[in-house]
């Protein structure tokens, strides 16, 4: 593939040409996402995520400011909401971060969230690996807001920042509905406004208490249960910052790079990584079988035609799913005695 070339060979165009075929799922995109895998595993990836107001856009280019001037090269994937129209970015490249226009070495790029509850979509993972490929030292990936849904987060990210605005108990409780047990890192942004000492001070109390948030893994094993994060070695650390003036950035970054560096040395970057290839098997998986499904469904006259014999009580949702699934058991079924009756020869 000339486009993976390219890329490879660090053509900006060809990154975004990859990115815009990714975000699109145009033709041929996943055999794109393919070729590139082989080239993925070295860049830091970090999430940060936050309320709305919270100045992500802003400490995101303070961030991405500070590792320039460590001479490390950075991808930005900043998501925006979907619009219901187009399904496209709403907010589009964000006027937040221009501090680094012009640098070639600092690849911006925003993605619509494509109505994932959790703020990403597929795609966002795919351009990680597109920019993760390119050589970008540091990815960094903005997510709309936080909340419950926001964890998908996890599935993409080594490191996860979460920004509290300072004197927002609302905020707070957010972080106990769900969103609290996936943070390394909390950062208290405008920490000059008033309430920020009483944010710390509540944050470290979460902290002492963590374990009384964590989320149920509701008995599910395999490829379905979620990211386990659970790390008894690394305290998540809280730190002030006021991103427009640049203050604390310095600090944020050196403890970012300290969890990078932990999670390498205590393995559960290696750890992680395989629980998030088992998510997006999972993802993908589900996916396909969806399309199968629907093809399927559309051969057989389509969803309407099918909910009418339910409703004529002809027959039932159970006896629908297992027609509708019984080719690809088959098929599995089939295979299974081949390759049974292979060993046994």
């Amino acid at each position: 593939m000339s486009l993976v070339s390219d890329l490879l060979a660090g053509d900006h165009r060809a990154l975004a040409r990859t990115i815009t075929t990714i975000e699109n799922r145009d033709p041929g995109y996943r055999d794109l996402v393919s070729e590139l895998h082989e080239h993925t595993g070295t860049a830091d990836v970090i999430g940060i995520t936050g309320s709305p107001g919270a100045g992500k856009s802003t400490l995101v280019d303070k961030l991405t400011r500070e590792y320039r001037d460590r001479d490390l090269t950075v991808g930005v994937l900043a998501i925006d909401p979907s619009s219901p129209f187009t399904g496209g970015s709403v907010l589009g490249d964000r006027i937040r971060m221009g501090s680094t226009t012009g640098d070639m070495d600092v690849f911006v790029r925003s993605m619509s969230a494509r109505g994932r509850l959790g703020g990403l979509s597929t795609a966002t993972a795919d351009a990680v690996k597109a920019l993760d490929a390119f050589g970008k030292d540091k990815i960094i990936i903005e997510t709309v807001g936080a909340g419950q849904n926001e964890i998908d987060i996890v599935k993409t990210a080594d490191t996860v920042a979460v920004l509290v605005p300072p004197g927002t108990g609302d905020d707070i409780q957010m972080l106990k509905a769900g969103i609290f047990e996936i943070g390394d890192v909390f950062v208290v942004n405008k920490a000059d406004l008033s309430g920020a000492d009483r944010t710390v001070k509540e944050l470290r109390e979460m902290i002492r208490t963590r374990e009384d948030y964590t989320s149920e893994r509701n008995g599910t094993t395999g490829i379905d249960r979620a990211i386990d994060r659970t790390d008894t070695d690394w305290e998540p650390q809280i730190l002030e910052t006021i991103a427009n003036a640049g203050e604390g950035v310095e600090e944020l970054v050196s403890v970012l790079q300290a969890h990078a560096d932990h999670l390498v040395e205590s393995g559960k970057r290696t750890q992680r990584a395989r629980q998030r290839y088992a998510q997006e098997i999972s993802t993908h998986l589900r996916e396909d079988l969806r399309h199968l499904t629907a093809q399927e469904i559309d051969a057989q006259g389509g969803l309407d035609e099918i909910v009418e014999a339910v409703t004529r009580r002809e027959t039932d949702p159970y006896t629908i799913v297992d027609e509708l699934i019984a080719p690809i058991e088959e098929c599995i079924h089939h295979r299974a005695e081949q390759e049974q009756a292979e060993g046994e020869r």
